[in-house]
Protein backbone atom coordinates (compact mmCIF):
# COMPACT_ATOMS: atom_id res chain seq x y z
CA UNK A 1 0.00 0.00 0.00
CA UNK A 2 1.31 3.43 -0.74
CA UNK A 3 1.49 6.52 1.31
CA UNK A 4 0.93 10.25 0.31
CA UNK A 5 4.10 12.24 0.45
CA UNK A 6 4.45 14.30 3.48
CA UNK A 7 4.50 18.24 2.54
CA UNK A 8 7.20 20.44 4.38
CA UNK A 9 5.18 23.55 6.37
CA UNK A 10 7.33 26.15 6.31
CA UNK A 11 6.21 29.38 7.43
CA UNK A 12 5.41 32.08 5.62
CA UNK A 13 8.14 34.35 4.52
CA UNK A 14 7.26 37.93 5.75
CA UNK A 15 6.73 40.68 3.21
CA UNK A 16 8.98 42.87 2.13
CA UNK A 17 7.99 45.36 4.75
CA UNK A 18 10.69 43.64 6.82
CA UNK A 19 12.57 45.97 8.89
CA UNK A 20 15.36 44.54 7.96
CA UNK A 21 15.16 44.70 4.25
CA UNK A 22 14.43 48.74 4.03
CA UNK A 23 17.64 50.00 4.20
CA UNK A 24 18.92 48.18 1.32
CA UNK A 25 15.94 48.90 -0.10
CA UNK A 26 16.18 52.86 -0.14
CA UNK A 27 19.98 52.41 -0.95
CA UNK A 28 19.42 50.30 -4.08
CA UNK A 29 16.44 52.94 -5.49
CA UNK A 30 18.95 55.74 -5.01
CA UNK A 31 21.50 53.63 -6.62
CA UNK A 32 19.12 53.39 -9.52
CA UNK A 33 17.72 56.40 -9.50
CA UNK A 34 21.45 57.97 -9.90
CA UNK A 35 22.46 55.07 -12.47
CA UNK A 36 19.18 56.19 -14.50
CA UNK A 37 20.70 59.89 -14.21
CA UNK A 38 24.29 58.82 -15.66
CA UNK A 39 22.17 57.17 -18.52
CA UNK A 40 20.32 59.86 -19.09
CA UNK A 41 23.30 62.19 -19.49
CA UNK A 42 25.42 59.60 -21.83
CA UNK A 43 22.56 59.43 -24.03
CA UNK A 44 22.19 63.35 -24.92
CA UNK A 45 25.70 62.81 -25.74
CA UNK A 46 25.47 60.26 -27.53
CA UNK A 47 22.69 61.66 -29.25
CA UNK A 48 24.53 64.74 -29.69
CA UNK A 49 27.37 62.72 -31.31
CA UNK A 50 25.46 60.47 -33.47
CA UNK A 51 23.60 63.75 -35.01
CA UNK A 52 27.63 65.20 -35.75
CA UNK A 53 28.55 61.95 -37.32
CA UNK A 54 25.44 61.76 -39.62
CA UNK A 55 26.23 65.43 -40.84
CA UNK A 56 29.83 64.48 -41.91
CA UNK A 57 28.94 61.73 -43.61
CA UNK A 58 26.07 63.67 -45.62
CA UNK A 59 29.31 66.52 -46.61
CA UNK A 60 31.53 63.49 -47.69
CA UNK A 61 29.11 62.15 -49.71
CA UNK A 62 27.88 65.59 -51.58
CA UNK A 63 31.54 65.92 -52.00
CA UNK A 64 32.06 62.59 -53.41
CA UNK A 65 29.41 62.81 -55.58
CA UNK A 66 29.85 66.21 -56.91
CA UNK A 67 33.74 65.49 -57.48
CA UNK A 68 32.58 62.19 -59.49
CA UNK A 69 30.23 64.18 -61.34
CA UNK A 70 32.86 66.31 -62.55
CA UNK A 71 35.39 63.58 -63.25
Amino acid sequence: MTTARRRVLRPTSPAVTDTRHQPRLVRVREQLAAERAALARWMTRLKRAFHAVEKQQVRIGRLERRLSQSE
